[in-house]
Order: C-alpha cells, then sequence, then structure tokens
C-alpha cells in the first residue's frame, strides 16, 4: 500500500512564537532590526481575534441557486457552501492538500482502491455525529442513474463504497486515479448528515465554521459562529452576512462606505486608485482563473474546426490583457491549465493574434467572411461584455463579424450559458490537470461547454490518469493541452488573477490562489483584527 497520510493537520495549526519567527528571519539574511519590526508587524499581525459581523459583497449569486452543493456553479454558493460544510480533504492556505474530515488515507499500488479513516467525534449543526454512513451517503449524492451533479463526471470511476466501519471508508475505482484524494477536496463534494441513506442537503446542516440563519437565493445568506467547531483556530466571526452585489459599482461603493467588509471582483480599471485608498486593502492571488469564450462544437458553424482555429486567431490577447486585465494577469492559449500547474505546457508555441491566418482557415473552411453571435453578461465575469466587444473589433479584420448581444446578469448560468451556442465565461480551474480535464472537458461531462469530443484526447485522459512515471504524464499532459488548443471549442484568451479588496480591518494569513477569496474558505480563514 503506498501511505498518504499528511502531516499539516488543520485541527492542530499553530502560528510561530515570535521567537520562531525572528531566528527564521535571521537566518534568512534579514538584520536583527528588521526582524523584530516584521515580527510585530507579520508574526501578532497573525493571531485570530473572535468577534464581530463580518459582511460579504459577491459579483455573483442567483435566485436559481440552491443549497445543494451538486448544483453550486459561482463564487457566491462556493463561499456560503465552505461557510457551511466541510470536505474530506482540503486545499490548505498553502495551495497544498491536507486532510480535512479524513484524518489520513491508503492506496493501492495501483491507486485503484483508497482507504481513508475519518475524524472522530465531529458533530453537525444539527447534533448528530458523522461518520462513514453520512460520507458514503454524501458521495452516493453525485452518482446513481440520471444524475445531473456538476461533477457526476470525476466520481463516476467510483465503483463501490464500503464503511469498513464507523469511521473508515474504503472507495474502489474502475481505474487507478493517483489524484484521487484531490477531487474530494471539491466545494460539490462536501459531506452532509444522512438519514435513510440519503443526505438532508435542504436544511445546510454540515460540520462547517458557520450554521445557517437564513438564505435568499440571489439576495443574501446569513449564518452564526459554530461554537462546537472541530478546527481549532478556525472561524472566527459572530456572525456572518454573504451579499449578492453584481453591479461592480454597487459593489465597490459599499466596500468604501463601510456597509460591507469585503469584496471580490474588483474592477480592474481603477484596481491601483482603489488600493490607495484609506481604510481600503487590495488583494491578488494569481492561480488558475482564466476567461473564456466558447462554442458548441457539435453546432454550425463552430462544428468546423477551422472555423474555431479562426476564430482564435482573430483575437489580440495582448490587447485584452493590457484593456481588460490592466497587466493583471498574463496571456492564455486555448487551454485550460496555468503555468501554477504542475504539467503546463510552457513549450506549446503561443497563438498569436494573426488575421490572415484567421482568413486562411476560413478559407479552408469554405468562407470568405463569417458572421456569429456572442453573448456576454458581466455575471460570466468583470468586464466579459467589453472584453467581447474589442474581440468584434480584432476579429473585423479577419473578415469576422461578431454580433455582441447584452445578456441581462441575473438567470445569466440558468438560462444563457449551456443554451447559447457561444457565450461569454470563466472558470476557475483545478490544482491537478486530470481534475480540471475530467471536470469540464471529456466527452459527456455536464461542465462540458462545447460539447467537445474528441476520442485521441479521452483516450490520454483515462492513460494518465493511471500513469505512475511523471516523465510519461507529463507528455500525455502537454499533447492533451495541445489538442485542446488545437481542437478544442474553447478560447482562452487570458488567465486573470484573482483581484478582491476588503476594509484594513480584516486580517488573514497566507492566502489560497486554489480559488477566489483564499480558495474561497475566506469565512473560516480571516478575521477582525
Amino acid at each position: 500500500m503506498i501511505d498518504f497520510k499528511r502531516m499539516k493537520d488543520p485541527a492542530n495549526r499553530a502560528q510561530p512564537t515570535r521567537r520562531e519567527f525572528i531566528s527564521k528571519a535571521l537566518a534568512m539574511g534579514i538584520t536583527l532590526p528588521a526582524a523584530i519590526s516584521m515580527a510585530d508587524k507579520s508574526a501578532f499581525a497573525a493571531t485570530p481575534k473572535t468577534g464581530g459581523r463580518m459582511r460579504l459583497g459577491l459579483g455573483l449569486g442567483s435566485t436559481t441557486n440552491t443549497l445543494d452543493p451538486a448544483t453550486f456553479e459561482d463564487t457566491y454558493m462556493q463561499v456560503v457552501g465552505f461557510g457551511l460544510r466541510n470536505c474530506l480533504t482540503e486545499i490548505s492556505n498553502e495551495d497544498e492538500l491536507i486532510p480535512e474530515l479524513a484524518e489520513s488515507w491508503e492506496a493501492s499500488d495501483d491507486a485503484t482502491e483508497w482507504t481513508f479513516k475519518l475524524r472522530k467525534g465531529i458533530e453537525f449543526h444539527s447534533g448528530k455525529t458523522m461518520d462513514a454512513q453520512d460520507v458514503i451517503a454524501s458521495l452516493q449524492h453525485h452518482l446513481g442513474e440520471g444524475s445531473t451533479s456538476l461533477v457526476y463526471s470525476i466520481l463516476e470511476p467510483i465503483t463501490q463504497i464500503t464503511a469498513d466501519d464507523a469511521h473508515t471508508v474504503t472507495i474502489k475505482l474502475s481505474n487507478g486515479n493517483a489524484d484521487f484524494p484531490y477531487l474530494l477536496s471539491d466545494y460539490h463534494i462536501a459531506i452532509m448528515p444522512a438519514r435513510d441513506g440519503v443526505v438532508d442537503w435542504k436544511s445546510g446542516d454540515g460540520t462547517g465554521a458557520y450554521k445557517l440563519t437564513s438564505f435568499e437565493p440571489g439576495i443574501s445568506t446569513t449564518m452564526v459562529r459554530n461554537e462546537n467547531y472541530w478546527k481549532e483556530g478556525y472561524g472566527h466571526f459572530d456572525e456572518v452576512e454573504v451579499l449578492s452585489i453584481i453591479d461592480t459599482n454597487a459593489r465597490t461603493s459599499a466596500l468604501i462606505s463601510g456597509e460591507i467588509d469585503a469584496m471580490d471582483r474588483v474592477d480592474l480599471k481603477t484596481a491601483d486608485l482603489m488600493g490607495k485608498r484609506p481604510g481600503i486593502n487590495l488583494k491578488e492571488t494569481q492561480g488558475t482563473l482564466h476567461y473564456v469564450y466558447s462554442m458548441f462544437t457539435d453546432t454550425g458553424p463552430f462544428n468546423d474546426p477551422d472555423v474555431r482555429l479562426a476564430l482564435k486567431y482573430g483575437i489580440d490577447r495582448e490587447d485584452l490583457l493590457d484593456k481588460l486585465l490592466f497587466g493583471h494577469g498574463y496571456v492564455g492559449n486555448d487551454h485550460p491549465i496555468g503555468k501554477s500547474n504542475k504539467y503546463y505546457a510552457a513549450d506549446l508555441p503561443q497563438r498569436p493574434y494573426d488575421p490572415d491566418k484567421a482568413k486562411y482557415h476560413l478559407k479552408k473552411a469554405g468562407l470568405t467572411e463569417l458572421t456569429v453571435p456572442l453573448s456576454a453578461a458581466e455575471s460570466a465575469f468583470s468586464g466579459a461584455t467589453d472584453g467581447a466587444l474589442l474581440y468584434k473589433e480584432h476579429a473585423a479584420k479577419a473578415g469576422i463579424t461578431i454580433d455582441v448581444t447584452r445578456e441581462p446578469n441575473d438567470g445569466y448560468w440558468a438560462n444563457v450559458w449551456g443554451t447559447k451556442p457561444f457565450v461569454a465565461s470563466y472558470w476557475s480551474g483545478r490544482v491537478t490537470e486530470d481534475w480540471v480535464f475530467s471536470s469540464i472537458y471529456a466527452e459527456g461531462v455536464s461542465l462540458n461547454e462545447t460539447h467537445w469530443a474528441n476520442p485521441r484526447f479521452n483516450d490520454l485522459l483515462k492513460q494518465a490518469r493511471s500513469e505512475q512515471d511523471t516523465t510519461k504524464r507529463g507528455e500525455m499532459y502537454f499533447e492533451m493541452q495541445q489538442l485542446c488548443s488545437d481542437d478544442g471549442g474553447v478560447i482562452a484568451p487570458v488567465f486573470s488573477n484573482y483581484v478582491f479588496a476588503t476594509s484594513d480591518k480584516v486580517a488573514h494569513n497566507r492566502m489560497s490562489a486554489a480559488w477566489d477569496m483564499d480558495g474561497i474558505k475566506c469565512l473560516e480563514r480571516w478575521w477582525f483584527a
């Protein structure tokens, strides 16, 4: 057996002492006066305090939201979900995989069988003690015939889940997957209380740092601190209010006026100025967030690979980076793997803006010009409509007319995305290649927004998942990125940093870049200084 027991445990994490902090600073060559100053400002600033009401304004949220984690599509529900519930594993604020409700795990040599040891004495908000049956029911919630869960595709290889005892669960897979514990940190796969083998998701009951007091979809969610939270040193606010404020100006004004304490999706045009305002701290992390324009590859004219290539050569990525992101990111290459990923294909030639090459591919498709619709809304990402209008200007030089439709923010993900053939979208990416490819690019998965089905890609996906040789695995992931870039239906022109802001009374330790807002764990990790 391969032992995957983790040493870093969120239930018993201690901050360095002042002396330890100074000693480490001196070892790095920092002078004693500077080390003392840093200790006073950093080490002790990192000591959490309890109390206060955190008001968080987020640029997403919809009246179609539910408390069922299988349906979570946006940052609003992800933040709420992680406030209420925990998963078996977690991506830490250091961006490392660590235990959460599982305390350790082991895998068979071929990674087809995984055994998870659960923590003992963990209680749900309702007082029920968590056990193996809750874990089994929470996983089964996403499986079964007719499942509409957004993570069905990554859990579908599960062939059997058994309880060895009340605190041990064994999961068997149809194929080996060395990354399987990473998948169980997904915000969709929260552990919920089971009754007669069926989970209760409607009440919001969970093992998380906060207990639900009210939930108004598309408006607000309120929670109170879980006095019995099992993680020592986490979950500091007495109360939490998460508000859906989709309009960027309204969100910004609310933070400046003190109506909220933190916000996501800062307007990048004014980010630098906002960061200079008294009482406001601008935050920025770089992960795998990328903005895309996605087309149905099974619908004309996008079902022609040359049309897709023409559209990819017809966008000026550097212009979008400058005018849309204002330098807060880097150019993308029409695949979802970011620079922070282990198997990022750094040697894959960057696709340039080339109107002549776009015209060449139009000609190969039997066209001299092309007109296509493109739907966008700020719900997709901040600046999505402005980006679409810039893209329209770029593409016009290649004989491509893009008719931009400004869609309503509310209901965008329910009524536009997944329905119309060419739309603005965004993805947070994932910390492993298999995770993002299996979730979004594999044939037939529910999140495959382009309906892309490339046989070679899907064969490589299965092979790479169980390949133990890292060199061979890297070669497979390189080819898969190339296939996405050359044949896929996603135009991924830019990777954006996560840029958000807080009042200066909000404190935190190092922040994760796995997802937005400190790995969407801000509610349990932050506090008021």
